[in-house]
């Protein structure tokens, strides 16, 4: 069923509660309706939005903005996947990313239990290739179904068509054409946690009962205690989690900062280059904890900017985002990228 409003508030639509509004917004529930959309016909500009969890809007958007309500869960015939263990997930783009990996954790099913506390939908995780301690949603894709608006047909498209890097995705640059409305998970029963990222092993093992084992269902369990732990929630603070991408730097960089500002918490990568984490590189320069007006970087992660009083405008977000990236290029000669994105 497709729902249509005009004029419509997205403020319960962003996590970082902008009071904005938008022309015209369409929701609908199954993929019958994508063909029944005349996108030719839609008010322009046209966004297509999951959860809110990952957007800035700068403001009242004027065209019009599309919502996935097709929410199924289910697990797909032994035969569809003939790898031992593998176990199919299919879910519906609208599907909220964290039941499905609570139900997969539940059910003894490894390799989203790291993206456990993500917000936002899952349709939208595909696009964004969202990640957490070491995991990254594309590793468990199989397949991805989506709704090409140009040539009004579905197709199915495997990882290696979409393109997938760090918090990127094909669909990212397509202008909105492929409108994705379904996602098929290969997870697996056999025992395989990623536990080299931060202190997901500690907090794990230190959670363990004398004589019991890790599962995933203990792995998200810790993942969801150290999100807590640093991590507003929505609900209370206006976020949309971390604002900026981590930089990736060559060798010789790396080299040159270290030799100027001593060691520092860094990431080296296979092919050679480093990651840094953002946050701390913020922290540095002075952010964690500061307000400017409404607009605030929280207290306990620095990669994280907020609503702070609940009544920041776009312009208060925008303002001190664009403070910090000129104090860490100033600093450390990185410009920060916003991993949020801003419509």
């Amino acid at each position: 069923m497709i729902e249509e409003r005009h004029n419509f508030s997205l403020k319960a639509m962003n996590t970082f509660g902008m009071d904005v509004s938008c022309g015209v917004f369409i929701e609908y529930d199954n993929e019958e309706d994508l063909l029944n959309i005349d996108f030719n016909a839609l008010v322009k500009p046209v966004f297509h939005i999951g959860g809110g969890s990952n957007v800035l809007f700068s403001g009242d958007f004027p065209g019009t903005v599309l919502h996935s309500a097709i929410k199924f869960l289910r697990t797909l015939p032994e035969n569809a996947e003939p790898e031992g263990d593998t176990v199919l997930v299919a879910a519906g783009a609208g599907v909220k990313m964290d039941s499905i990996c609570g139900w997969a954790a539940e059910n003894g099913l490894w390799g989203i239990e790291n993206l456990s506390l993500i917000p936002g939908e899952i349709g939208a995780a595909a696009v964004q290739n969202i990640g957490a301690y070491g995991s990254e949603i594309s590793q468990a894709i199989h397949s991805v179904r989506c709704y090409d608006t140009v040539e009004c047909r579905f197709l199915t498209l495997r990882p290696e068509d979409c393109g997938y890097g760090y918090r990127d995705s094909f669909f990212k640059h397509c202008g909105g054409r492929y409108i994705i409305t379904e996602v098929v998970l290969a997870l697996t029963k056999s025992f395989s946690p990623q536990l080299g990222y931060g202190n997901v092993r500690q907090t794990a093992e230190a959670m363990l009962a004398p004589g019991e084992v890790l599962t995933p269902l203990k792995i998200r369990e810790a993942v969801i205690s150290i999100r807590n732990g640093k991590l507003p929630d929505p609900a209370d603070v206006g976020s949309a989690g971390s604002f900026f991408k981590n930089p990736v730097i060559d060798g010789a960089a790396f080299s040159e900062l270290k030799a100027e500002h001593g060691d520092f918490p860094h990431y080296d990568l296979p092919d050679g280059n480093v990651k840094i984490p953002a946050g701390w590189l913020v922290e540095q320069c002075g952010w964690k904890g500061r307000t400017i007006g409404n607009a605030g970087v929280y207290p306990k992660q620095a990669l994280v900017l907020t609503n702070a009083t609940g009544k920041a405008s776009p312009e208060e977000i925008i303002a001190l985002k664009d403070l910090i990236i000129k104090s860490v290029s100033d600093r450390f000669g990185i410009s920060l990228v916003p991993e949020v994105e801003i419509v």
